[in-house]
């Protein structure tokens, strides 16, 4: 078997494809990644807030969320979210929309990231001392530009170690999308097994892709750890 001539582009080869594939894994993850880090910062703000309420809630979601196999919320948003657009909008008179892979992986691997970078922020939080707070107010600072100047700038430092590994595990979990029909790298790498009878070239491909994609995340992430310890390194 010519593994070359499989891995080339064009109509004989499935270069093309894969690469195709490695592109949706990347977009995925960084579609992914400022939705969840949102809503993560918002359900610890909500965790360590006055309201009970809202602090009950948002761990309430973080429970769910980091309890339910991840494959299982992919299902749910899916089909669930399917059914729930589609009542939306035959209610407001705008007919069936379809909920793509894409919106759906996203959406679905979103919300259980957003769930475990939560607890990352909401430890960050308390790592930080509360003179920092008194200190700010002090100085005549609201609420907003406490957060913004004082607090903010502190938690990406602290939380960045916690969110590197969410961020891997965000990676890892994309290949998830595969069965709902997304062309990721391991949807493309099975379709090209399975025609070629080639399942260890195809899947071992994967892996190398999957590898050398979180080493490039590892040596970003290090680059912005380094990056927000800058003024440790001066003193």
């Amino acid at each position: 078997m010519d593994y070359i001539a499989l891995l080339a582009y064009g109509d004989t080869g499935w270069g093309d494809e894969i690469a195709h594939g490695a592109l949706v894994t990347v977009s995925l993850a960084l579609a992914t990644l400022p939705f969840g880090l949102v809503l993560g910062l918002a359900l610890a703000l909500a965790k360590r807030g006055e309201d009970p309420a809202l602090s009950r809630a948002a761990d309430i979601y973080t429970t769910i969320f980091r309890g339910l196999p991840e494959l299982l919320t992919l299902f749910l948003v899916y089909y669930g979210g399917q059914n729930l657009l589609n009542a939306a909008t035959v209610a407001l008179g705008l007919g069936q929309w379809t909920l793509s892979s894409f919106v759906s992986g996203m959406v679905a691997l979103g919300l259980v990231f957003a769930a475990y970078s939560s607890e990352v922020f909401l430890s960050a939080f308390r790592a930080i001392p509360h003179g920092q707070w008194e200190g700010a107010r002090a100085l005549g600072l609201s609420h907003r530009r406490i957060l913004g100047l004082v607090i903010l700038p502190q938690l990406l430092r602290i939380s960045l170690p916690g969110l590197s590994n969410v961020w891997l595990n965000l990676l890892k979990d994309t290949a998830l999308v595969s069965v709902i029909g997304l062309a990721d790298i391991m949807r493309e790498t099975g379709v090209a097994a399975r025609v070629t009878r080639e399942p260890f070239l195809f899947f071992g491909l994967a892996c190398a892709l999957y590898l050398v994609l979180t080493l490039i995340s590892s040596v970003g992430l290090r680059r912005i750890e380094l990056w927000t310890k800058r003024g440790e390194v001066v003193r």
